[in-house]
Formats: C-alpha cells, sequence, structure tokens
C-alpha cells in the first residue's frame, strides 16, 4: 500500500493559496482542493503564484516547510519553522548509508526498464533489432550486480549495459537523424537534444520531490556531483517517461523542419519544443516520483525496505 506523501507541490502560474486555521486552500484555474493543514509537512511552490502571509504562518505553527522553484524545478529559497533540523537528521542518514547496496538497486531497476524498453522496441521493427548475444549480455549484467561489492565494479557495469541500451535504441531511429548513441553536449541531433530536454524536465520534477523530502540532492550513490541523487532515483523512469516517447515522435512524426543543424549543435524548433512539453507534461509522472522519493527516505529512517519503482 502507498504511503501517504507529507509533501505538497503547487506547479505552473495563477494558483491563488490561502488558508484557514487547519486547512490549505489551493484555487487554480477554476479548480478549488482543500487539504488538511497537519498533513502537509512541505508545501512546494513550482512557477508563479499567489500566497498569502496568513498561510506563510499558519504553516510555520504547523512546522511545515515552504519551498520555491523556479518554472523548471530549480531551487530557490525555503522558509522553515523557527528551530527545526529535519534537513540535517534526513542529511544525516545520507551520510551513513551504505551506498553499495542502494546503488545496486537502482542500478537493477534501471536495467529492467531498459529490458523492458528494448522488448517494446523490438516490437516496433520489422527485423531483428539485437545482435547474437547481446540480451544475454544484458540478463547476465542484470544477475551480476546482485553480487558486486564495489561502487567501481557497479558504477562500470551500469555504464557499459547504458551504452549497449542507448546503441540498441538507435537501431529503431531512422538513419537520417544520425542518432548512434547516447551524447553529451554539444548535442549534435535531435534524438539526443530531445531526450535530453525531457530528461530535464524529469529532472526538475524529481528535484521538487527531493527538496520536499529533506534529502541533499547532491548526494549521490551511482553518480556524483550536483543534482546526483536526482539523478540516481530518476534513472530506473526515464524509460517509461521519455525514452520510447521520443522513439514514436522520431520514427512517425519528426521532421527537417523540426530543427536545425548549425555547425556546433542541434537546435530544437519553437513548435517541436511546445509539442515536447505537452506531451512529457502527460508521460511524466508527478505521483510516481514523489513515491520513488518517498520509498527512499523511508528506507533511510528504516520504517520500510528500498523498493524502487519503474
Amino acid at each position: 500500500m502507498t504511503k501517504k506523501i507529507p509533501w505538497l507541490a503547487v506547479y505552473g502560474f495563477g494558483a491563488h493559496i490561502k488558508s484557514t486555521q487547519d486547512k490549505l486552500i489551493i484555487l487554480q484555474k477554476g479548480r478549488l482542493e482543500e487539504f488538511p493543514l497537519q498533513e502537509i509537512k512541505h508545501l512546494l511552490i513550482v512557477g508563479g503564484h499567489t500566497l498569502s502571509s496568513t498561510t506563510v504562518a499558519h504553516l510555520a505553527k504547523n512546522g511545515s516547510y515552504i519551498s520555491f522553484f523556479d518554472p523548471d524545478g530549480t531551487p530557490v529559497g525555503s522558509i522553515r519553522p523557527h528551530g527545526d533540523c529535519t534537513d540535517r537528521e534526513i542529511q544525516q542518514l545520507q551520510e551513513e548509508l551504505p551506498c553499495q547496496r542502494y546503488a545496486i538497486k537502482l542500478a537493477q531497476a534501471t536495467l529492467r526498464s531498459r529490458l523492458v524498453a528494448i522488448g517494446k522496441f523490438q516490437t516496433l521493427c520489422d527485423s531483428d533489432l539485437l545482435y547474437a548475444g547481446e540480451l544475454d549480455i544484458l540478463h547476465n549484467a542484470l544477475d551480476e550486480l546482485e553480487y558486486l561489492v564495489k561502487m567501481d565494479e557497479i558504477r562500470r557495469l551500469s555504464n557499459l549495459t547504458t551504452k549497449m541500451y542507448y546503441e540498441i535504441m538507435a537501431r529503431i531511429i531512422p538513419e537520417r537523424f544520425n542518432f548512434k548513441q547516447r551524447t553529451i553536449r554539444p548535442l549534435g541531433d535531435p534524438v539526443n537534444a530531445m531526450l535530453s530536454f525531457g530528461y530535464s524536465m524529469l529532472y526538475g520534477n524529481c528535484m521538487v520531490a527531493v527538496i520536499g523530502s529533506h534529502l541533499d540532492p547532491d548526494s549521490g550513490l551511482l553518480y556524483d556531483g550536483q543534482g546526483a541523487l536526482v539523478r540516481d532515483l530518476i534513472g530506473p523512469l526515464k524509460t517509461g517517461m521519455i525514452d520510447l516517447v521520443v522513439c514514436q515522435i522520431a520514427r512517425t512524426g519528426l521532421t527537417v523542419k523540426d530543427y536545425e543543424l548549425t555547425p556546433t549543435r542541434c537546435i530544437l524548433s519553437d513548435m517541436l519544443v511546445k509539442e515536447l512539453i505537452g506531451t512529457f507534461k502527460s508521460t511524466i509522472d508527478n505521483s510516481k516520483i514523489d513515491n520513488q522519493v518517498n520509498n527512499y527516505v523511508n528506507a533511510l529512517q528504516k520504517t520500510d525496505n528500498f523498493t524502487v519503482l519503474y
């Protein structure tokens, strides 16, 4: 049974956020929603909205945090109750975490999600998609991950299967788009550009949930650096929420009018970007992201096992 998510995010623009002594009231685009104030431990405001000072005071007295984000999910700042140390307590648990065990679960879930996607890629092809032995290699890697003990080994195998996955994906993309594998910026083809755009949206939505749960977003497992934990947690979600959509667009709807190739990079058209935003808003499942993050927090606090969704 899914556990109650203790944070609430308000996305977009134009919402009016008010409260009574015991209710939070949100009016957005003609829709009125009410939430018990005591159940909201962190209010996340993403984009431009109206928030009354009375509501700030009610939330603070309730022991609730309020965090603000740019529309793309970039954290801007927070208001916290006086004397509260929830951030410090949860981030201390992150520092004490046995990283290998959690990293293995994330790597396994990511690989499982990609095996499912490869099966769906196969149904799109008129000919055999896989080279001899490739599927065996991926399934053997899935089994091998269970027994690895060093982070370098886990990352090496994760990177190897990631490279294989994108090379397999490239075989169902029309050759004219010149997508061979996943690349880093500057992005030289429209498929990589669409993937990066989708991953950025997914990253921003997950960052909101990570901040809402008081986790340190830079304290990663498989990844290091800024936003490492966010990249860890979205890894298993990318295939279902982004990759399959991009493949479908590339195979059926993408034309030369949708992008421009310069000597240094590929630029997506405004029309395509608008289409991608609308599509990804429907495929990026915020409730699933919230549960992914909440599962991690519950495991840190030893109230549940770490279950990774994909």
